[in-house]
């Protein structure tokens, strides 16, 4: 088997990491941002009131800004799958490639189109057809993320597809497979979301600042209404789709399943984990308790990944071991494989591609057809043959045990806060205490912090597959210097971290100079 560079690998998905983490800092707000702006202009367009007008030019002129430096992250994050992830794009660059095609022509372009009528279209084109921008760029948004969010999914849960072993790579055999598949929805729906909620939380948190320092009233109490609602309805949304995205987990990464929860042995009736300590340096196959202390939900975890109080889950080791009874994609019983057995089937898929390709250069049809065959049988396979230690299928349990609780815990902070700010606004005539004036502005970063731990337990707790159970990290990436990639790593920190300081010092001023002056 080929050598890999650990240390090329370690830094390209450091520089990756760094990107798509810097990357959804804006992506969330400018989702969520934009309908808000659009129901804002709704009701100016119903009503005629030029305070509205005024509302909606200021939240525009925030979104606007965070707008512009979310497509130049966004650039640099698609660059980087030919620069550092040559193979990767090489491999299923087929399939991947459609939906950021897709997302380029179809909604960037649409967005990037009606964002110029949305800024300078005021009083230049008719207010219907300006309306009609705006929802059209909050629209383009939202199907960008569909369409980066559909690839991504796909990476989680490969289907439609075939491998074709003359060219070595995977191809696309069924577009609305890929588009349409149930982790694919979910991903889409549970992401977009939790950017909305985010743009709630973000909203109010302004509004308390204007709120703190007795600051336009009207605007106040007007937007904290319409992101309440918003915000209220969007995270218990964001409820349902969670549920979705934690059974789709539970039926096709029973291994993320199982450090989200820190589930070493599999259990009949698994409690879920409400809270809990793990025990460090714990081993999937020594004598430890996983717990310094934890509260569970009896039979929770089982019900919400197997629709079933008495459902057996998985942990890490039975992952490991195999041996237990799991429902395939066709609904058919199958006893699952360890891994070992898993990997010594990719290593047959994988020698069976290279004497498919000896015996293609030597024009023998019947050693072909024999190698294919036996490619196909082990091809479910495929990944594992570039792994040599079972143990390498096991995720960094406690960054992805804390970061999903994290996530979980503040989603459930966010439905109390909305519900208090809501109430306060239509029964309490608006009276709100300085501290909870001060703690929705905290509620913002901590807001991000939901969000970037979110995608911590996606792409953290999937490790180390780049393609769930065919392609493993060590395998995607380019034979470049680890030096370059060292260099681009610090580089991409530098100018990242400065666009984000340059975005929050003109975003302040913005807010500073508030919707008066702001919104001429």
């Amino acid at each position: 088997m080929e050598q890999f560079d650990l240390s090329l690998v370690n830094w390209s998905r450091a520089q990756f990491a760094l990107t798509a983490m810097y990357h959804w800092l804006f992506v969330p707000l400018t989702l969520g941002l934009s309908f808000i702006i659009a129901f804002m202009e709704t009701l100016y367009y119903k009503t005629g009131d030029e305070e509205w007008k005024r509302i909606t030019k200021f939240w525009m002129t925030l979104f606007g800004i965070n707008f512009a430096i979310g497509v130049a992250t966004g650039l640099i994050l698609e660059f980087e799958f030919g620069t550092n992830w040559s193979n990767y794009s090489w491999f299923v660059g087929d399939i991947f490639g459609a939906p950021l095609a897709i997302e380029g022509i179809m909604a960037f372009f649409m967005e990037a189109t009606f964002i110029a009528v949305m800024f300078f279209g005021w009083n230049k084109v008719s207010k219907k057809f300006h309306l009609v921008s705006t929802w059209l760029v909050a629209l383009g948004s939202n199907l960008s993320a569909l369409w980066i969010l559909v690839a991504n999914a796909w990476m989680q849960y490969p289907v439609g597809m075939h491998f074709n072993p003359d060219t070595a790579r995977n191809e696309m055999h069924n577009f609305w497979e890929v588009l349409l598949s149930p982790v694919a929805v979910n991903k889409f729906l549970h992401s977009i979301t939790s950017g909305y909620v985010l743009s709630a939380i973000f909203v109010i948190g302004v509004c308390a600042w204007f709120m703190l320092r007795g600051r336009h009233q009207l605007m106040v109490k007007r937007s904290v209404t319409i992101a309440s609602v918003f915000g209220l309805v969007t995270s218990l949304f964001l409820l349902v789709t969670g549920d979705g995205s934690a059974y789709q987990v539970a039926q096709k990464q029973p291994m993320k399943l199982a450090v989200m929860e820190g589930l070493y042995e599999g259990k009949e009736g698994a409690p879920l984990t409400a809270i809990g300590i793990l025990t460090p340096g714990k081993q999937y196959d020594d004598s430890k308790d996983p717990y310094i202390f934890k509260i569970q939900i009896p039979r929770l975890l089982s019900w919400l990944g197997y629709r079933s109080g008495d459902a057996f889950v998985p942990g890490v080791k039975d992952v490991i071991e195999g041996g237990y009874v799991y429902r395939d994609g066709n609904g058919n019983e199958r006893v699952a494989p360890s891994v070992e057995q898993k990997m010594a089937k990719g290593k047959i898929a994988i020698g069976a591609l290279a004497e498919y390709k000896k015996a293609a250069e030597a024009g023998d049809s019947s050693a072909m057809a024999y190698h294919k065959k036996l490619l196909d049988e082990n091809f479910e396979y495929f990944g594992y043959g570039y792994l040599n230690d079972p143990k390498s299928v096991i995720p960094n349990i406690p960054l992805t045990f804390y970061s999903f609780h994290v996530m979980v815990a503040l989603g459930f902070l966010f439905i109390i806060f909305f519900i208090v700010m809501l109430y306060l606004v239509l029964f309490r005539q608006f009276k709100v205490k300085r501290w909870l004036l001060y703690l929705s502005i905290v509620m913002i970063p901590l807001a991000f912090l939901a969000g970037q731990a979110g995608w911590i337990v996606t792409e953290v707790g999937r490790q180390p597959w780049v393609i769930q159970d065919v392609l493993p990290t060590v395998a995607a990436i380019s034979r470049i210097d680890t030096s370059a990639v060292q260099i681009t790593f610090f580089l991409f920190l530098v100018i990242f971290t400065a666009l984000l300081i340059a975005e929050l010092r003109i975003m302040f001023k913005q807010i500073k100079i508030g919707p008066k002056e702001g919104g001429k």
